[in-house]
């Protein structure tokens, strides 16, 4: 399920083989370079990104192509641990709506499947302006109902059914587990690195590919919906 047929991928074919008629729907997964605790890897965010746009290209049809993501996003909370790479909020925002503009030129469609929460104001706000320009714009969050916050059982489960050679189970461990709501005002502060030392909101204990594989299938439903012909 979570593999791309080359036809589906912009990146993997030639100009003469895209439609350029205004019938195409682009999906582009939008994620983050970013701290992910001991366990998981920086580009968690891009992954689950690519794998929920592709899968919702597959079952879109013929007209929807997925592009090459996004790598960067706004993760300024998270500076404070090496190895994250934030562009930030209104770098984001810019190259979302040139990257909206220019596409369409061709496509009927542009939306933007969003990886990481701390891009949900930029992407917003470039959808927004691309929508009042009279574009087809939209955006699509990769989230969970009830799912803990950054880097643990959530994230774990979906990287698991994802790309488990890249998670680190020996090394994961629970970090602050109060919610999410309890611990902005400090996070604006001092970073993420103010409320959990290891980077972890959650606890990744219980996590299974089994559950990753479900929750994977529920956003990809979301996705679906998101980029059909709906209204909005």
């Amino acid at each position: 399920m979570w593999g791309t047929p080359v036809e589906l991928s912009l990146g993997d074919g030639r100009w003469p083989e895209v439609d350029g008629s205004g019938r195409c729907t682009l999906l582009v997964p939008v994620g983050s370079t970013e701290q992910h605790g001991p366990h998981l890897p920086l580009d968690t965010d891009c992954r689950i990104a690519v794998a929920v746009a592709r899968a919702a290209a597959e079952r879109l049809g013929p007209d929807v192509l997925v592009a090459p993501t996004v790598a960067f996003g706004a993760s300024g909370e998270h500076e404070t641990f090496p190895g994250t790479v934030s562009i930030g909020s209104d770098g984001l925002r810019t190259v979302l709506v040139e990257l909206g503009r220019s596409a369409g030129r061709w496509t009927r469609r542009t939306v933007f499947v969003n990886g990481h929460g701390g891009n949900l104001g930029a992407v917003s706000s470039a959808v927004e302006l691309l929508r009042a320009e009279g574009r087809d714009a939209r955006w699509y969050g990769c989230g969970v109902p009830g799912g803990d916050a950054h880097a643990g059982r959530t994230e774990t489960s979906i990287m698991l059914a994802l790309a488990p050679e890249l998670v680190r189970p020996d090394l994961a461990e629970a970090g602050n587990t109060a919610p999410l709501g309890e611990l902005m005002a400090a996070m604006r502060a001092g970073s993420v690195r103010a409320v959990s030392a290891n980077g972890v909101l959650g606890d990744p204990a219980g996590a299974s590919a089994v559950e990753g594989r479900d929750l994977l299938a529920a956003m990809v439903d979301g996705c679906v919906g998101c980029a059909g012909d709906r209204t909005g």
